[in-house]
């Protein structure tokens, strides 16, 4: 069926779900709320199927997508025939791996063989893809139910998340406000547990942003440790990572998609055999930097405020926490140069009829970059190199960078920037994600509190490159002993 907002429905909800083994006390709608390791505990003791969560997940998607809009596809009757073949394997005692028959989505910048990829674009046909890109060919063979594809900006080329094909994703937490972008409906549907795993990608900061928007979880992986095909239109900035609401869950999504695979000519091999080795080790002998506004970035007093108790959560914790900032300047003019140009080549290669169909924010950067030269651009990328090379001694001396996630708070939906504040480019509002996509470093964001007016935030730790593991483990030693909370439903402030 078709719903308003452009979500295509393939099959139906099944209008019954039988209820479970009453040994493990729980209820379907209890089923919808769990974690990858605790369902992957009830299918092995066979207190609840891979089919039961499947249709809790579903059921949830049913209840809350009308509202926040973050799926745009979803596949019924395949995520059903995918549960239930998971089911048999683990009524046999064969799971394919720890997250056999948990539910998951996909961005819609990724392709996923019988379902369209629009790219939130008019100018991209709804014609479902014959093949799986790497990310979804891994979940699938590792018997994960793929419930459906999440909303994203067209091409992901900017911050918040809304297109002309779909709408806007809207912020669980306050459905007036947009939860970040571009992997907006992947950190909406993990702050709602509409599924457990959700795949977003990440180019200036497209799965941290959103992340920190909306109180979840989201990682950045070191460049080329995740394997994207076909390649992103600016490939050396694009980084594919999980967003959940746990770093357990997002080590058992890194776990499958965070393997090496030929046809992404960036890929590297060397990740950890399993991501999560070092989530228990403590933080005792990590020093990390605080950079409250890296000496450049304007930041809310509210945010700087929440970030501040959590660098001094995370030096209780045992780790040594040093305010420093990293030394090097805003490198936005290096980042535009760059990501501009990635939106001119995406308009140079259709027709004026098409062209009329893309987002004008996109086209508007296109038309910017025609004025650089080449001698421009190829300075862009010594000073991106000098960069890299600044952060990577850096890293020398302090295992890990802490700063904001974002400066600000969630901004009104269907806006670019914060209406009202002058700005022009969502890269003005956003001067902590880009840096990180530049040095391909691994980044994450880490809910860490609320505003006065309930609205989340996150900070963010970056490491060195390759060195995943530790971010994942601070990550998740502060998340151990400072829980995030997440909305029951879309707006939970205004339930009776």
């Amino acid at each position: 069926m078709e719903r308003s907002n452009g979500l295509r429905y393939v099959g139906r909800l099944s209008p019954w779900i039988p209820a479970l083994d009453r040994r493990c006390g729980m209820s379907e709608s209890d089923l919808g709320t769990l974690d990858a390791q605790r369902l992957a505990a009830l299918f092995g003791s066979r207190d609840a199927s891979p089919l039961e969560a499947t249709r809790a997940a579903l059921e949830r998607i049913e209840r809350f997508n009308d509202t926040v809009n973050a799926y745009v596809h979803v596949d019924h009757a395949g995520a059903e025939a995918a549960a239930m073949a998971s089911a048999r394997r683990w009524g046999q005692g064969k799971p394919l791996s720890a997250i056999d028959g948990v539910p998951v989505s996909l961005k819609d910048l990724t392709e996923v063989a019988g379902m369209p990829c629009r790219s939130g674009s008019l100018t991209v046909s709804d014609t479902p893809c014959e093949r799986d890109a790497p990310p979804a060919r891994f979940l699938r063979e590792a018997g994960a139910v793929i419930l459906g594809k999440t909303n994203t900006s067209e091409f992901g080329w900017k911050a918040v998340t809304d297109n002309r094909v779909f709408g806007a994703t809207l912020n669980p937490w306050d459905t007036r406000l947009t939860p970040g972008g571009s992997s907006g409906g992947a950190a909406v549907a993990a702050a709602l547990n509409m599924g457990v795993l959700h795949q977003g990608g990440d180019s200036g900061g497209s799965i941290r942003i959103p992340a920190a928007f909306t109180g979840v979880f989201g990682f950045k992986p070191s460049f080329g440790w995740t394997p994207q095909w076909p390649p992103a239109t600016e490939p050396t900035l694009s980084h594919l990572g999980p967003l959940t609401r746990t770093v357990r869950d997002a080590v058992s999504m890194l776990n499958v998609i965070g393997r090496y695979d030929y046809r992404d000519p960036y890929a590297l091999r060397g990740q950890p055999e399993d991501w999560g080795q070092d989530l228990d080790r403590g933080l005792h002998g990590l020093r990390i930097a605080y950079s409250p506004a890296l000496g450049y970035a304007q930041v809310d007093w509210q945010v700087a405020h929440r970030v501040a108790e959590a660098a001094r959560k995370l030096e209780s914790l045992g780790a040594e926490v040093v305010e420093i900032h990293p030394g090097f300047s805003s490198p936005l003019d290096t980042f535009k140069k760059l990501w501009f140009t990635a939106s001119l080549e995406k308009w140079s290669q259709l027709d004026d009829t098409l062209r009329a169909k893309l987002d004008p924010g996109l086209v508007a950067n296109a038309r910017e970059a025609e004025h650089w030269s080449a001698l421009e651009l190829f300075r862009a990328l010594q000073e991106r190199a000098c960069l890299t090379e600044g952060l990577e001694h850096f890293n020398q001396r302090y295992h890990l960078l802490m700063t904001p996630t974002v400066p600000i708070s969630p901004f009104e939906a269907n806006h670019q920037v914060p209406p009202g504040s002058g700005m022009t480019d969502w890269e003005e509002w956003a001067p902590f994600s880009y840096p990180f996509n530049l040095s391909q470093q691994p980044a994450a964001s880490v809910p860490c509190g609320f505003t006065d007016d309930g609205l989340p935030v996150g900070f963010q730790l970056a490491g060195g490159r390759h060195d995943d593991a530790r971010v994942l483990r601070v990550c998740h030693a502060f998340m151990e002993a400072y829980p995030a909370r997440f909305p029951s439903i879309p707006d939970p402030s205004q339930q009776a």
